[in-house]
């Protein structure tokens, strides 16, 4: 039996007020930047990360259901639309509340939608958080590829003194488990020291400081144009900017780097 009509406007008003309350991902910005010098949103985030999964799928060594990891990571940075994003330096208070807010905000997110569609994509952000089927595990280790990858195309003026320390301490534990992910994240590390080379930032330094956890060596091993501090970047504000983003980099120094998007 076809629904009525008065149902179906009911469920379309519904989704226009779901799709409303997502587009906050658009607004919400990540502690990333992109290689044009302004910051990457988390609805940006999500999509690279979708694409990742088109690109690794059939490479992993055990099967995976691709739709299953799409629906998953489209999902997975949902309740930022209310709980916002923390970033993963961060401490403090909200650091401390980030799992019980997003849980809040999953509960809430079910209720605004039709039973079915509500339940699936709860469904989904539990088990992206569990991290134990084969999709979720994707989905976590693409989260943590991702993020190092944005990084890499920007520039170091972008990066905090910890950040180098999470190139070799972040993503491996979410990759060890499939030859394609480790080879991958190997590759990708290669990259984030090539770019150190390049700016005068010794590699074997950073590595030593990892043995340490001296976020402290890192900063003095830092030359001055790879050195930027939280007081002395604009950009590094923390919530939405509702009405355009203001870039990290002036005008005179994009036009430099034109043709350059990973340049330093």
């Amino acid at each position: 039996m076809a629904p009525e009509s008065g149902e179906l406007a009911s469920v379309a008003h519904r989704v226009l007020d779901f799709v409303r309350l997502s587009e906050k991902l658009k607004c919400e910005l990540r502690h990333s930047w992109l290689s044009s010098g302004r910051r990457e949103s988390v609805a940006e985030h999500s999509w690279q990360m979708a694409l990742m999964a088109l690109l690794i799928s059939s490479h992993m060594a055990s099967p995976v259901d691709i739709c299953q990891v799409l629906k998953m990571v489209l999902v997975h940075d949902l309740v930022e639309a209310e709980a916002g994003d923390v970033p993963f330096t961060e401490t403090g208070r909200r650091k401390e509340l980030k799992s019980a807010h997003e849980r809040a905000a999953i509960s809430h997110i079910r209720s605004l939608l039709d039973t079915a569609v509500g339940e699936e994509i709860y469904s989904l952000w539990m088990e992206y958080e569990a991290g134990v089927t084969n999709e979720a595990k994707l989905a976590k280790a693409l989260d943590n590829l991702e993020v190092q990858i944005q990084h890499n195309l920007a520039s170091l003026k972008t990066w905090d003194p910890e950040e180098y320390l999470l190139v070799y301490t972040k993503m491996d534990r979410y990759c060890v488990y499939d030859p394609f992910l480790l080879e991958l994240c190997r590759a990708v590390k290669a990259d984030a020291e090539r770019k150190w080379s390049e700016a005068g930032v010794d590699p074997d330094a950073v590595r030593a400081s990892v043995a340490t956890g001296s976020v402290t060596g890192v900063a003095e091993a830092l030359p001055p144009t790879a050195s930027i501090s939280r007081r002395e970047n604009p950009g590094r504000k923390r919530g939405r900017l509702m009405h355009g983003q203001t870039p990290l980099f002036s005008s005179t120094e994009l036009a430099g780097r034109s043709g350059h998007p990973a340049g330093t």
